[in-house]
């Protein structure tokens, strides 16, 4: 596996969010996740984004963290810091 390759694969279960059931959908991402190393940052946040995209943002919010922690960077750490927040407003922990 490459990083493209990777990128290119997590940007097309994206991209069929709508195509598929939540379960298929969760199932894909963490398909995806699980082929990064278990610390891996980029990992915990995709799985927290998916978690997020199907209204389970009390399942998303230690992933962000978790993925904080891990040392994401870029776009993702400034997107997991937003997301993040919008959770914990939406659990009423703001």
């Amino acid at each position: 596996m490459n990083g493209t390759d990777w990128e290119q694969r997590i940007a097309g279960a994206w991209a069929s969010i709508d195509q598929r059931s939540e379960a298929e959908f969760l199932a894909l991402i963490e398909k995806l996740a699980a082929e990064l190393p278990p610390d891996s940052g980029v990992g915990a946040f995709e799985r927290a984004c998916s978690f997020d995209s199907t209204g389970h943002p009390d399942l998303a919010v230690p992933l962000y963290r978790q993925a904080l922690e891990a040392g994401l960077t870029g776009e993702r750490r400034r997107r997991a810091v937003i997301q993040m927040a919008s959770s914990l407003r939406n659990l009423g922990r703001p």
